[in-house]
């Protein structure tokens, strides 16, 4: 090192974001720190992607095994089907293990310094890291800011972690309660309704906007709602909101209109999962040290290169920011790519994020994945730029890999621009749904027009000829 600096980057928080800045930052030929002050891997190794999805693939099978018609369809007789909810859990907290430990593994082999304390901004190109009895300063040509999020709770809602919890505690199942409310129908509530419908639980999901899973496509989540929540145990309330949430045995729910704020009624359940999203975790990082200031929702202001603005609204020198706390797309996966990216802009070689070609899934059973614009969204832009949004859709009904396993609920839809053929969005319901739309995410971060698209060769029979047929039909 030369000037003085210990290290060439300083990474606070160790999440998948820091995670893959550092793996690249180090193949870049850069000396690496990452620091942590929880747990290695953040929110998405402890307490969201990994162990969520541990969940939901022993309780789908649960329910595949239970689904007594859709076997006997199939010609397979099952006639009993026991679970142990305790086995479940340690199913997803032995993974949780695993892959914490891969991941913090990988750091070390690679040479990257792993520091234990919490990180804040000290200074022009300073950072202290603060542990239970020590403080030490540390010089980095470049810093990082990754510090994640958190659950949003509601005013009115008081969390006690065992009756009323967020999905911080619900990736633990620490109970099956037999009668949860779910606060919110975005993906973490769908999710979650999905593990605890199949495990027998009743469920009231409480949305406070007008309709059922409000970030997704239209179509797609009309589609959604039949299969995923009218034939389930789950009652739904829509545009209410819970004014307050008392925990105890009963969790007593008092409900109100949305819009006009009246009282409607008081429920009493035996849990409750908020899932009302998340907020940045951003206090404490020793912003206002070099002059950051959050923007009105307390996220770190970046650019297209994950530099960082100042309150003055000009970049401050070798800090970046990237992840949760920016405020761009909450997904493990988006915040690993802002590494990847901010990295490449310290080293000298622009670079910026793509988000539109960016994909999400929610791991329901069937799946939810989409890609690029709603079709509000495109609608919107085509206003402002000045040409028109076409959209074609296509069906799993009509699909000879759907059909052979009895899974034909399902569509995939597409958004283009009428005049070019250029994909602006891509959304899709059904089996395989999480694996079938990096097609299309890589055809929108080409910037690919459906006329082309058409003529790609997918395999026959295959559940990825859902989107053949999408493009096909966009050009007759």
């Amino acid at each position: 090192m030369s000037d003085g600096f210990d290290y060439d980057l300083v990474i606070i928080g160790a999440g998948v974001g820091g995670h893959g800045a550092a793996l690249h930052a180090v193949s870049c030929g850069l000396k690496t720190a990452i620091i942590e002050a929880g747990d290695m891997g953040g929110t998405c190794v402890n307490r969201g992607c990994i162990p969520s999805k541990a969940l939901l693939a022993a309780s789908g099978r649960v329910r595949e095994l239970r689904n007594a018609h859709h076997l006997k369809s199939l010609g397979i007789q099952v006639d009993h089907v026991a679970f142990d909810r305790q086995a479940i859990a340690d199913h997803a907290s032995s993974l949780v293990s695993k892959i914490q430990g891969d991941l913090t593994n990988s750091l070390k082999r690679l040479g990257v310094d792993i520091i234990r304390g919490w990180g804040k901004i000290a200074g022009t190109q300073k950072v202290t890291i603060t542990s239970d009895s020590t403080e030490k300063t540390v010089r980095a040509k470049d810093i990082i800011l990754s510090p994640g999020s958190v659950p949003f709770v509601p005013p009115g809602i008081e969390v006690d972690g065992k009756t009323v919890f967020t999905s911080d505690q619900g990736v633990k199942l620490e109970s099956l309660p037999e009668w949860i409310a779910i606060i919110g129908s975005g993906y973490i509530g769908l999710e979650f309704s999905d593990v605890y419908s199949a495990l027998g639980c009743e469920i009231t999901m409480i949305e406070a906007l007008d309709q059922l899973m409000p970030g997704f496509d239209r179509d797609i989540a009309k589609l959604a709602e039949r299969v995923l929540i009218t034939p389930r145990d789950i009652e739904t309330k829509v545009g209410i909101y819970a004014k307050r949430i008392i925990p105890g045995s009963p969790v007593v729910i008092e409900l109100a209109d949305f819009k006009t704020k009246e009282d409607i009624d008081v429920i009493e359940v035996d849990a409750c999962l908020v899932a009302t999203g998340r907020i940045p975790a951003t206090n404490n990082l020793g912003l206002d040290t070099l002059g950051i200031e959050l923007d009105r929702r307390n996220y770190i202001p970046v650019d297209d290169h994950m530099a960082v603005f100042s309150s003055c609204g000009e970049i401050v020198p070798h800090v970046w920011a990237i992840g949760d706390a920016t405020g761009k797309m909450m997904l493990a996966h988006t915040a690993s790519a802002q590494g990847v990216v901010a990295v490449e802009n310290i080293i000298g070689r622009p670079r910026t994020v793509d988000y539109r070609s960016i994909p999400a899934a929610a791991f329901t059973h069937p799946e939810v994945s989409y890609v690029g614009l709603t079709e509000v969204a495109a609608q919107e832009l085509a206003q402002a730029e000045g040409f028109d949004v076409a959209t074609t859709k296509s069906y799993f009904k009509g699909n000879s890999k759907a059909l052979a396993e009895k899974e034909a609920d399902g569509m995939a839809k597409v958004v283009y621009r009428q005049d070019t053929g250029e994909v602006l969005g891509v959304h899709i319901f059904g089996m395989h749904a999480s694996d079938l739309i990096h097609e299309a995410s890589a055809a929108i971060a080409n910037r690919q027009a459906v006329q082309d698209l058409a003529h790609l060769v997918h395999a026959h029979p295959t559940l990825s000829e859902v989107l053949d047929e999408a493009y096909k039909r966009a050009v007759v």
